[in-house]
């Protein structure tokens, strides 16, 4: 009975998040002061290392933006690639500004190569992507109206996975989806600071006001939401979420589950630098809320009737979520990964408890850099 009392101490909170994640998710983009956009123009800004066999399908995207040429730029920073990268780059027939991280290799990281890309660029709105992406014609332009309509500080946009029949992509799509989901509730809703940085935008002025990731330089990821935080600080109104479907950028998921790991386990180990509080306290519920299954499944060795309450709390948790992430899935198109949620479910708990303790207590390796 202890057990049972505990799964509902925490479903009850759980359910209220949820609920209150989907109302988020409803919610339109804010109209704040429209910016005065005579003369304004964007730098695209992509970090690229070892990307020989996506930087092409990037520039080729690119060249095929709808938003007139004359009001973006890109600027490709070399994070000290040892493949063909730069070649790639360099044999485009787009008008790209190549640069080199201003880091020498062995300091270097792509928080130092998009600062290098950022004290370079001439434009008023800094674009972020990795150069994995791929966006739709539309993209830019979107961003570029955003920025029109709510005069915006930072912009967070939506990323979606792309994914094959296999398991291991379709699981990661659907995870993925969902923390979209989460991404645009909490920043609608102000409740917290998230966003990816496959897909951002911010004013180049603000990145310097706060000094660019001066104080988050040490903590290997965190190019994105702790930049996010230190610029939210300034005007909490000026930070906005753009739920649009010419937005949304696609990139590739992990191609094994040990990229998959390795992937997660990096995401997962700036929880507690955050300056955002708001954000290790989400995550500690959630992990404790997820941690009650794994409880579950080892007490009923001992106590048969505890599988039945494993397999209620499955179903209790996952008709929580279905509405929710339902609503996400209908956005991305994405509907039928829906028939999977129940059955993933146990995988996803599972990874969810197991990663976020090897992310505090292990390294990981990005790009062929071992971080500890």
């Amino acid at each position: 009975m202890i057990l049972l009392a505990i799964c509902t101490i925490f479903l009850v909170p759980y359910a209220a998040l949820i609920f209150y994640y989907r109302k988020g998710w409803t919610m339109a983009t804010p109209e704040t002061a429209p910016a005065n956009t005579d003369g304004v123009s964007l730098s695209v800004v992509i970090a690229a290392r070892n990307e020989e066999d996506n930087i092409g399908h990037l520039l080729h995207a690119l060249a095929q933006q709808s938003l007139s040429p004359e009001l973006f730029e890109i600027i490709i920073v070399d994070d000290h690639s040892t493949d063909d990268t730069r070649a790639i780059v360099l044999q485009s027939k787009l008008p790209v500004r190549l640069l080199t991280s201003a880091a020498d290799a062995g300091r270097s990281s792509k928080k130092k190569a998009i600062e290098t890309g950022v004290h370079a660029a001439t434009g008023e709105l800094i674009v972020t992507t990795d150069a994995d992406c791929l966006p739709g014609p539309h993209w830019l332009r979107s961003l570029y109206y955003c920025y029109a309509r709510t005069g915006a500080n930072f912009i967070a946009a939506p990323v979606k996975f792309l994914h094959d029949d296999s398991m291991l992509q379709r699981f990661q799509a659907l995870d993925f989806m969902t923390l979209q989901g989460i991404t645009a509730a909490s920043v609608r809703l102000q409740f917290h600071t998230m966003c990816n940085g496959a897909n951002l935008a911010y004013r180049r002025q603000r990145f310097l006001d706060v000094r660019g990731f001066e104080g988050i330089d040490r903590v290997p990821t965190g190019d994105d939401m702790l930049l996010m935080h230190k610029i939210w600080k300034l005007a909490p109104e000026r930070v906005v979420y753009l739920r649009e479907p010419e937005a949304v950028m696609a990139t590739q998921p992990a191609a094994t589950w040990k990229e998959f790991i390795n992937q997660r386990k990096r995401w997962a180990s700036k929880t507690f630098v955050y300056d955002d509080r708001r954000i290790p306290a989400v995550l500690i519920f959630v992990y404790l809320l997820n941690l009650l299954f794994p409880v579950l499944l080892i007490t009923a060795f001992w106590h048969p009737y505890i599988w039945l309450m494993a397999l209620g709390f499955l179903v209790v948790k996952t008709l929580i979520e279905i509405p929710f992430v339902s609503a996400v899935a209908r956005f991305y198109g994405e509907r039928r990964l829906m028939r999977y949620f129940f059955f993933f479910q146990p995988l996803h708990i599972l990874y969810t408890v197991s990663v976020g303790l090897l992310s505090q207590l292990r390294g990981y390796e990005w790009k062929g850099r071992r971080t500890k």
